[in-house]
């Protein structure tokens, strides 16, 4: 070899080192992004939700009554903070509007003050979780009703309907779900799989609103049909529908486990005279059951998260009921629908912030949780390294 050709193949070498560096820098910076963004947004709504947290809200006759004289003495954020107003609303409003808002609001304070739950701060942890026995009720019960004269913030109903549907889902998803993985994977030809795979996983590919649609004007018939419910759309119906985009996310996962298993365990099983399916049930599944049981608590937290299927199909009422045939509401729905008809720093405001940190909490518990059982499964069925 010349002294040229090893100056070319040194400055190749100084060169593709050069590129590696470049990528593993870009690598780095994409992930330190992320990593920097999905903090900024949990810090984020930590922030919007600390005035609950720390009982900081104060509710209606709770609040302290201004007078019509203090109007220009305010700025124009504390008057939308106190009257309730979008920043359009307040725009369009001149100051003979402003003036006779804060009458009505003293009106009404005076005329609610008559209510003893007026000055009950409904925004606070204690009525977030527990039940309260409100004027007019003859026991204590949990309520969300955050648009009335005394507005309720209690977030139960919104967590039971939000487990309930998401139970539902997974209940109707796991068996279709799990069973097409162990065809796809293990019993059909290797040309079929490759047919029915790509068409099982072409679901996820479909928007969630049409998923939506289609569980509002089909799946609710054919479940008002069977059942004889009253209402049309309930939290079965949203179970059901919600499924669907729930089918592809756990069969995937679970396919992949499953086609992960060492070919020489499948061989041995043949060998010692097994079926195809005492193969399939009795030697693959059990030792690809972390990697499907991950993709069960993947497809829970997916049908937990899911926003505009729920919105759309379980009739979108603050139930607290135990029967799949009544309406429900998910904390995301909740979202959904009432934070963009809020006020910037409204306790409304900042309870739906609040419940949005609660969605990021059960979400980090659900994976560390899944972690650990797929660890302790996985030393079960393969033993201590």
């Amino acid at each position: 070899m010349n002294k040229d050709t090893k100056i070319s193949l040194a400055l190749t070498r100084v060169q593709f080192n050069w590129t590696e560096r470049i990528l593993e820098l870009g690598i780095l910076l994409i992930s330190a992004t992320t990593s920097v963004a999905i903090l900024m947004i949990f810090v984020f709504v930590g922030r919007e939700s600390m005035p609950v947290i720390f009982g900081k809200s104060q509710l209606d006759a709770s609040q302290s009554i201004r007078s019509v004289e203090d109007l220009h003495k305010m700025s124009a954020k504390e008057i939308m903070t106190y009257l309730g107003l979008s920043k359009e609303e307040y725009n369009s409003l001149d100051k003979q509007s402003l003036r006779e808002l804060m009458l009505l609001k003293i009106e009404t304070a005076r005329d609610a003050s008559k209510d003893k739950d007026a000055f009950i701060n409904a925004a606070s942890l204690k009525y977030l979780f527990f039940p309260h026995q409100w004027t007019g009720y003859d026991k204590p019960v949990f309520i969300w009703q955050p648009v009335s004269e005394i507005r309720k913030f209690n977030i139960i109903p919104l967590i039971v309907g939000s487990l309930k549907i998401s139970l539902i889902a997974i209940l109707v998803s796991v068996p279709f779900a799990i069973a097409s993985a162990i065809l796809v994977s293990v019993l059909v030809h290797p040309k079929i799989k490759e047919v029915l795979k790509p068409l099982i996983e072409l679901l996820a590919g479909i928007p969630s609103v049409v998923i939506g649609v289609f569980g509002l004007i089909v799946i609710a018939n054919i479940v008002q049909s069977v059942t004889g419910c009253v209402f049309r759309l309930n939290s079965l119906t949203a179970g059901i529908a919600l499924s669907f985009a729930v089918i592809p996310v756990i069969f995937s996962i679970s396919e992949d486990a499953l086609s992960s298993v060492p070919k020489s365990y499948i061989e041995a099983a043949y060998a010692l005279g097994a079926s195809r399916w005492k193969m399939a049930f009795q030697v693959v599944m059990p030792a690809a059951f972390p990697g499907v049981f991950a993709a069960l608590m993947i497809g829970f937290g997916r049908a937990f998260g899911e926003t505009m299927i729920v919105l759309m199909a379980s009739g979108n009422a603050s139930i607290l009921s135990a029967s799949i045939l009544d309406p429900a509401r998910t904390i995301t729905a909740t979202i959904a629908a009432e934070l963009a008809e809020t006020v910037f720093g409204d306790p409304h405001y900042s309870v739906l912030f609040f419940i949005g940190l609660l969605l990021f909490v059960f979400t980090f518990i659900l994976n560390i949780a899944a972690n650990l059982v797929m660890g302790h499964l996985r030393t079960r069925i393969e033993g201590k390294k």
